[in-house]
C-alpha cells in the first residue's frame, strides 16, 4: 500500500471512529391544567423570557391571571401575545413596562398594577428578575451597582410594599423569591452575593410576614436553559453537572405552582433546591478562578 493510500486509510479509519458528541434533550413532566391558583392574580417580574415566562404560563393553566413586568414595552406585549396563543386559559396574562432598578418608580407601579388586575386584587409576588455580572471578583462598579439593584435592591422593595399591601387588607398573600444554586456556593462574584442575599431574605421576610398569613419562600434553580445562559437549547448537556443536563425553565415552573398554592402554605421561609447538583453536591460547574 502506497504511503498515500495509507494516509487516506488512516484518515477514513479515524472518521469512522469517532465518538459522536451525544446530543441531551429534557422529558420534562408537566403539570395537567388545574385550578389550585383559581381566582388568584399574579405579578412575576421579568416575565418575557426564561424561568418567569414559564411561571407565568403554568400559573395560568393553574386558574390564576398573570401581570408580567419587563424593561421594554413592545418585548412586554410580545411575550404577553405568545404566552396568550399558549395556554389553555386564554385571556388572563397581562404586561407593564417595569426596570427593577429604578426602585423609586415602585410605587407608581405598583398602583398601576393593582388597577390593571382583575377585581384590583394582587394575591402573589414572584421575584424573578435578575441578570448577571461581569464574572468571578471580575464586576466593574457599574456591573456591580446593575446587578445589585436588578437582583436584590428590587427584590427587597417590592417584597416591602406587597407586604404592607397584603396585610393592610388582610389578605393570605405569597411572596416567592427565586435564587439560585449560586447562594450556596463560594460568594466569587456580585451575582453570587446577590443570591446569598436573596436567600437570607427570603428567611427574613418570612419571619415578618408570616404572623399575617403571608407567606414566603424561594426556589432556586440551578444552570437553567433559558437564553440568560443558554442561546441555543438543541443540546442541553452539561456534563460537569450531576444531573447531565442544563435544567428546563418548565420545570422550576412546577414548583413555583406548588409554593403559591394551598399545597405550599406549612412551608415557610424555605428554599426548594432545583439545582441539578450544582451547590449541594458539586461546584465542578464553574470556575473560581481568579
Amino acid at each position: 500500500m502506497s504511503i498515500k493510500s495509507k494516509i487516506k486509510h488512516g484518515v477514513k479509519f479515524i472518521l469512522n471512529n469517532v465518538q459522536k458528541k451525544t446530543i441531551v434533550k429534557a422529558d420534562v413532566a408537566a403539570l395537567a391544567p388545574n385550578e389550585l391558583l383559581k381566582g388568584k392574580t399574579a405579578l412575576v417580574t421579568g416575565g418575557t423570557s426564561g424561568i418567569g415566562y414559564a411561571i407565568a404560563k403554568i400559573f395560568i393553566n393553574s386558574g390564576a391571571s398573570v401581570i408580567i413586568t419587563g424593561r421594554k414595552l413592545d418585548k412586554v406585549k410580545a411575550a404577553c401575545s405568545k404566552i396568550n396563543e399558549e395556554v389553555n386559559n386564554k385571556g388572563h396574562i397581562l404586561g407593564i413596562d417595569m426596570d427593577n432598578t429604578q426602585v423609586d418608580s415602585f410605587k407608581q407601579k405598583f398602583n398601576e398594577i393593582l388597577r390593571m388586575a382583575p377585581d384590583n386584587k394582587l394575591d402573589i409576588l414572584v421575584n424573578n428578575a435578575g441578570v448577571l455580572g461581569g464574572g468571578n471578583l471580575k464586576d466593574t462598579p457599574d456591573q456591580f451597582d446593575l446587578v445589585y439593584k436588578t437582583n436584590l435592591k428590587a427584590s427587597y422593595y417590592l417584597s416591602i410594599l406587597f407586604g404592607q399591601y397584603f396585610k393592610d387588607n388582610h389578605i393570605k398573600g405569597n411572596i416567592l423569591n427565586v435564587a439560585s444554586s449560586s447562594s450556596l456556593r463560594p460568594a466569587a462574584s456580585v451575582y453570587t452575593l446577590t443570591k446569598w442575599g436573596l436567600r437570607g431574605l427570603t428567611l427574613g421576610l418570612a419571619k415578618a410576614f408570616s404572623p399575617y398569613g403571608i407567606t414566603v419562600n424561594g426556589v432556586a434553580p440551578g444552570p437553567t436553559a433559558t437564553p440568560m445562559l443558554l442561546k441555543d437549547t438543541s443540546d442541553i448537556s452539561h456534563p460537569n453537572l450531576p444531573l447531565g443536563r442544563y435544567i428546563m425553565p418548565e420545570e422550576i415552573a412546577n414548583i413555583a405552582v406548588m409554593l403559591v398554592s394551598e399545597m405550599g402554605r406549612p412551608i415557610i421561609g424555605d428554599i426548594v433546591y432545583a439545582t441539578g447538583g450544582a451547590g449541594t453536591i458539586t461546584y465542578d460547574d464553574m470556575s473560581y478562578s481568579f
